[in-house]
């Protein structure tokens, strides 16, 4: 439902005049029956107070138009919340907005604290693996490809992905034992081809150099 920048369809009858003439107390009871009327009236006769203090609290004239926008929404779904003997239905927006300001200024700052830490992260020059190395991984990418389905997964996140076994184990949903007993079997497989296709010999000798 857009509030702000709005042309509300149809033309104002003398009945539309009488209706924004009506009191907080009014508006409140046909808003909260569903008016939408209402909610035209209401954003008429608070919205410029709402995007006042909107602006004041985020210093950029966008940000609070967004702002207001969602007071206005929020204000309608949770239109049952207002209770005319608790505040001014006016106290009660700016109660709403200033939430919805708040929401925002965490937001941004966590946004800019993400981009910080990862403009911060020293770049990682490219590695050029070697032969031998480019072999190794093959064969182990094409042993994995034999291995029952969870055997296969566990395997792909320790030697792939680097994560732990308490980590796979919550990246799976799958019990820790089960985790140590995927890897202790697709360890052993793969060492068994390691040693049938010769990469036991010469400088791989030791197969697979990941501990699990």
């Amino acid at each position: 439902m857009r509030i702000c920048n709005r042309r509300w369809p149809g033309k104002r009858s003398v009945s539309d005049g009488r209706r924004s003439m009506s009191s907080d107390d009014e508006l409140a009871r046909r808003l909260r029956a569903g008016d939408e009327t209402a909610l035209r009236e209401v954003y008429d006769r608070h919205g410029a107070a709402v995007l006042y203090l909107a602006q004041r609290l985020l210093g950029n004239r966008a940000d609070a138009e967004d702002v207001t926008q969602v007071t206005f929404v929020a204000a309608w779904t949770g239109r049952d919340g207002f209770d005319p003997q608790r505040g001014t239905m006016l106290g009660w927006l700016l109660g709403i907005a200033r939430r919805k300001a708040v929401d925002r200024i965490r937001s941004s700052a966590r946004d800019q604290r993400t981009a910080e830490t990862v403009q911060a992260q020293p770049s990682v020059p490219p590695v050029e693996e070697s032969p031998e190395r480019i072999v190794d991984r093959l064969l182990v990418a094409d042993e994995l490809e034999r291995l029952p389905g969870e055997q296969r997964r566990t395997l792909e996140l320790a030697f792939f992905d680097d994560l732990t076994h308490p980590q796979i184990a919550e990246a799976t949903g799958l019990p820790l034992g089960t985790v140590k007993s995927h890897l202790r079997r697709g360890m052993a497989n793969l060492r068994r081809r390691w040693e049938v296709d010769g990469a036991t010999s010469g400088s791989r000798s030791t197969g697979p150099s990941r501990t699990l």
